[in-house]
């Protein structure tokens, strides 16, 4: 499995501060797993203290396209997104997902394999903390989790948290309601299945909390 390493913020006043995110390690490692060209520019960070996970993402995208048609959480789906899913085992029984769009609106949902879905499950309230920021080369996400609520959901283990870090490149919104929004699927862990598919055991990496 591939690995991350999370480092441990050194200077807690400002936890996600400019200067302790240049301490994270870069993670660039993304690719189109069934697509035969380079993906567009995605950075992965994450840092930790002693309360909370701290994740954030830089987007290149030159078309950022979001879906605001209903106004609800689910809107997600068809809107350029990046996602984060826990799982508690290899079995994903159960697993937790984040798709966070660039306006920092998240759908979270429960999950079990295969694929399914619990839409009205959401994370501990006061648990999770997002903003969305659009900017002139695409867009960043920031993600707050408290370490309290992953071990309460069985996510975090001697400081290991097994996740699947994802990108929808949403290439065209769906043309009318109930439609369909043309994506393209960016991955950190290439699952190596035939169709576009996240929710699967080999999606999964491993982020490794350092002292």
């Amino acid at each position: 499995m591939k690995k991350y390493r999370v480092s441990k913020i050194k200077n807690n006043s400002n936890p996600i501060s400019d200067a302790n995110w240049k301490e994270a390690v870069i993670l660039n490692e993304f690719s189109y797993p069934w697509q035969h060209k380079i993906s567009n520019q995605t950075r992965f960070r994450a840092l930790y203290d002693n309360t909370y996970l701290y994740l954030r993402y830089d987007v290149e995208d030159d078309m950022v396209q979001i879906y605001t048609e209903t106004g609800k959480k689910n809107d997600v789906v068809y809107s350029d997104r990046v996602e984060i899913f826990f799982r508690k085992n290899k079995q994903l029984e159960p697993y937790y997902c984040l798709e966070i769009d660039p306006n920092g609106l998240v759908l979270d949902y429960a999950a079990s394999y295969y694929r399914k879905f619990d839409f009205e499950w959401a994370w501990p309230k006061n648990h999770l903390f997002v903003t969305g920021t659009i900017n002139p080369k695409g867009y960043r996400v920031d993600v707050t989790i408290s370490l309290k609520s992953l071990q309460d959901l069985g996510l975090l283990h001697n400081n290991i948290i097994e996740a699947g870090i994802f990108r929808a490149d949403c290439i065209e919104l769906p043309k009318d309601c109930g439609g369909e929004a043309s994506i393209k699927w960016i991955s950190w862990v290439n699952p190596k299945s035939k169709a576009p598919d996240f929710h699967i055991p080999s999606s999964f990496g491993i982020l490794e909390l350092i002292a």
